[in-house]
């Protein structure tokens, strides 16, 4: 019976033991996924030395090609602000009686106020459009009241019309 106690013995032992290389071959099996995402294929021969110098050259390379597309950026800026992109149109009736409000007056200025206005007068047998020129949100010909709100409108950047 000893024999018999010690074979079970050695039994349960080497299904423990079997037990345990599953779980270490599950676990090296995880490592070497984890292994594989951080260095590539697990063929090559990596070191974390070669590894951490390869992303500090690639880091470099991106902190360059970020301070380059900051200085464009930059020069893009002072285009945006020269475009004419503040824009108000008001709608009125110039003659009381012609009705649907067909004349209209548009402002179109830049960041710095600069840029036209223009009107056009509808009235039954024609119709004007004239243009006034506006700096630094003035302009040298008097502007009618319409002219005015269109014109307060783009500097505020708010439609009224």
């Amino acid at each position: 019976m000893t024999s018999t106690a010690v074979a079970l013995i050695a039994l349960v032992v080497a299904v423990l033991a079997l037990l345990a290389a599953a779980v270490a071959v599950l676990r090296l099996r995880a490592v070497q996924r984890n292994f594989e995402v951080l260095w590539g294929h697990p063929e090559r021969d990596h070191d974390v030395s070669a590894v951490v110098r390869a992303e500090h050259d690639r880091i470099s390379a991106l902190d360059q090609r970020v301070t380059a597309l900051g200085g464009r950026v930059d020069g893009v800026l002072d285009h945006v602000a020269a475009g004419l992109r503040h824009v108000s149109v008001v709608r009125y009736d110039a003659f009381g009686d012609m009705g649907g409000r067909l004349s209209f007056s548009a402002a179109i200025l830049d960041d710095a106020g600069d840029g036209l206005v223009i009107s056009s007068i509808h009235a039954r047998g024609e119709s004007r459009t004239y243009a006034k020129g506006v700096i630094d949100g003035r302009s040298e010909i008097t502007l009618t009241p319409e002219e005015r709100q269109a014109l307060a409108a783009a500097r505020s950047d708010k439609d009224n019309a």
